[in-house]
């Protein structure tokens, strides 16, 4: 570029044939041709918009990716870009769903306005194949997995979209910072065209005279981070008397100005931690933006997990409140038939069909609330409300199962029961001795309170960037007390002009000039205050710190506790159902044998049906509180996809 600036400069005026007359065209007026024509081919076939925006693009993804890699230790392939065909897509066109416009099925969609810069876009960088695997089969209940919701989710939420955006966006702000501090090129040039016909000694009949005149520019400029300004220029210009330039004449005026300047400030305003303040700030906003990011994956991909549960809870009542309206039917049929055969009253009858009538209320409740509970969770994951989804049940199984031996290792540890064989030799007066909540059954989560806030201050992410914002507020500080000095700047400048036909530019001739400026501080009431108030920010950004530690330490107290409780609460309910199992059982049989009554079975009944969701919920509720400690501890990851890599003591994830 340098080579080529330097040989338009040095080109020689070349000579045009007008009507067979005459000419010369300026440099200045060749710069400006050139850039003009360059610049018309360029936006008319809308190439400009569509380089600016991919080298805007490819700037940001490395800065994230390499910020990524020195905080967290792993290369992430960061991307703002989401395919073409997200899920929530493809369920709106293969389920043939309610749309209210283009906009439903995404910006690529959208008919391009007038005057749109770029035909081709917004178009997916990554569309096509759908990357989530999954297949929506015509005149089906599409099923996902929770794997698949986690993944779905991280593709199609809204949310998590703009948690990603803000990234992204920290990242060009970094980008445009340290711009400032590279090199800058300008180019510009202006023409013009005079006619003057006054009466002059020069013009005493006053006659017209055209004059027409060109100037090209071209400069670099550099700003240093300590908060020096190094700028140079070189200008070219060409006037031309046009009725001397039809008579054969030559060129009236010609020349060309090359000059440098450059300004060093000694004490307001210098040194680097002062003049690149907004670089610093820039690269520290895109580390706090990175870290809430990693932070929100982790309470997303919770909320996921728990909302997935609870809709599956929900499902588990549904099928409790069935199995608990078919078995009123049942007892309100054989009620009837014992009535009729005078083993019973109709008060017995009319009893029995009031609980069943309440129970076709409560399933239709439960009917209610379940799809009430997955339309939100389709919302949350960015799908639409109406889409015909469903969950997979064998994950409450699997978290069942998987709770099992843990139930059975803690109604072990039970000392004394009423209701276990050990009491049935036991006097009903004997001493008894209550068994607190222990360690058995508990998984390595459970781990001692210190240990676990200690591991809470190590992995919480946004307890660094509290701790990054109270570094932000000493260097406010030093930056607003920078200002109360005085403004005392260094200037040089250089230049050098040659002008008619040689317009060589010659270093060894020129000017030089030097000049100290000095502005004492005798009015810094503003600066003063500023400087002030930077104490004031510096100490809430502590007490702010000192607010997330004592909130962390909170919850990962309670958290313990919960997943103590949940604990003891799921064996509790595992032989709450197992006790209430038996009573239904034998309840039925002495009614049938006439030796109960109709209200010992029912009451059995709705004991049954509320053990059973009672141990659903404490599952539940034992794995929220497993995700919520290490949520609030740190220790949960989230790959690229959006699953989850849970903690082990092991390290086995």
């Amino acid at each position: 570029m340098r080579e080529i600036l330097k040989t338009i400069s040095t080109l020689p005026s070349q000579r045009i044939a007008d009507g067979g007359a005459g000419g010369r065209i300026g440099i200045g007026m060749l710069l400006m041709v050139m850039l003009a024509a360059t610049l018309f081919a360029l936006s008319g076939c809308g190439l400009t918009a569509s380089m600016y925006r991919k080298s805007a693009e490819k700037s940001a993804d490395k800065i994230v990716n390499k910020k990524s890699e020195k905080l967290f230790g792993t290369s992430s392939n960061f991307n703002i870009e989401r395919p073409s065909d997200i899920l929530r897509k493809r369920l709106l066109v293969e389920q043939d769903l309610p749309q209210s416009g283009k906009a439903s099925l995404g910006a690529d969609n959208l008919e391009k306005i007038s005057f749109w810069p770029e035909s081709k876009y917004p178009v997916s960088k990554r569309s096509g194949a759908s990357e989530d695997g999954i297949t929506i089969e015509k005149g089906k209940t599409l099923k996902l997995s929770l794997m698949q919701a986690l993944e779905v989710g991280a593709q199609n939420s809204s949310e998590y979209q703009g948690m990603k955006e803000k990234v992204f966006q920290a990242a060009l702000d970094v980008d445009l910072q340290r711009d400032r501090y590279g090199f800058t090129l300008g180019a510009e040039g202006d023409s013009s065209l005079q006619a003057d016909n006054r009466i002059t000694d020069t013009n005493p009949t006053g006659k017209t005279i055209k004059t027409e005149s060109s100037s090209g520019t071209l400069s670099l400029s550099k700003q240093f981070k300590y908060g020096a300004k190094l700028t140079t220029s070189v200008i070219s210009s060409v006037g031309i008397d046009i009725v001397s330039l039809l008579s054969g004449d030559k060129v009236t005026a010609r020349g060309i100005t090359g000059d440098a300047s450059i300004s060093i400030p000694l004490l307001r305003g210098a040194g680097r931690h002062i003049a690149a303040e907004q670089l610093t700030q820039a690269e520290q906003s895109l580390i706090y933006a990175l870290y809430q990011f990693e932070r929100y994956k982790k309470t997303f991909a919770v909320q996921v997990v728990t909302n997935y549960l609870n809709v599956l809870q929900q499902s588990d009542q549904i099928d409790n409140a069935a199995e608990n309206y078919r078995n009123l039917i049942t007892s309100t049929r054989r009620t009837e038939h014992l009535s009729d055969a005078g083993r019973a009253t109709v008060v017995e009858v009319n009893q029995s069909l009031q609980q069943e009538l309440n129970a076709r209320v409560q399933w239709i409740n439960a009917i209610q609330q379940y799809d009430s509970r997955l339309d939100s969770f389709k919302t949350m994951l960015g799908l639409p409300a109406d889409a015909d989804v469903e969950l997979d049940r064998a994950v409450l199984k699997d978290l069942n199962s998987r709770y099992a031996s843990m139930a059975e290792a803690v109604n072990k540890s039970w000392d004394t029961d009423a209701s276990s064989e050990s009491n049935a030799n036991v006097t009903a007066d004997a001493t008894i001795e209550l068994t607190p909540p222990g360690k058995v059954g508990a998984s390595d989560l459970e781990m001692n309170e210190a240990d676990a806030i200690k591991l809470a201050f190590e992995n919480r992410l946004d307890l660094r960037v509290s701790k990054g914002q109270i570094y932000d507020a000493q260097r406010n500080v030093v930056i607003k007390a920078n200002a109360l000095k005085a403004d005392v700047t260094l200037l040089g400048t250089a230049s050098t002009s040659q002008t008619g036909t040689n317009t060589n530019l010659d270093l060894n001739q020129g000017v030089l000039r030097g000049l100290l400026t000095i502005d004492l501080p005798l009015e810094r009431t503003s600066e003063a205050n500023a400087y002030r108030n930077s104490y004031i920010a510096l100490e809430q950004a502590v007490r702010n710190l000192q607010s997330l530690e004592d909130n962390i330490k909170l919850a990962v107290r309670q958290d313990l506790k919960s997943m103590q409780v949940a604990r003891e609460s799921v064996a509790i309910q595992t032989k709450a159902v197992s006790v209430a199992e038996k009573r239904w059982k034998s309840t039925n049989m002495f009614f049938d044998a006439g030796r109960s009554e109709l209200r010992d079975v029912l009451d059995a009944q709705s004991s049954l049906v509320s053990a059973r969701n009672s141990l659903t919920s404490a599952v539940v509720q034992y794995r929220s509180a497993e995700l919520n400690f290490q949520t609030d501890t740190g220790i949960l990851k989230i790959d690229d996809k959006g699953l989850l890599v849970e903690y082990s003591s092991t390290g086995e994830q």
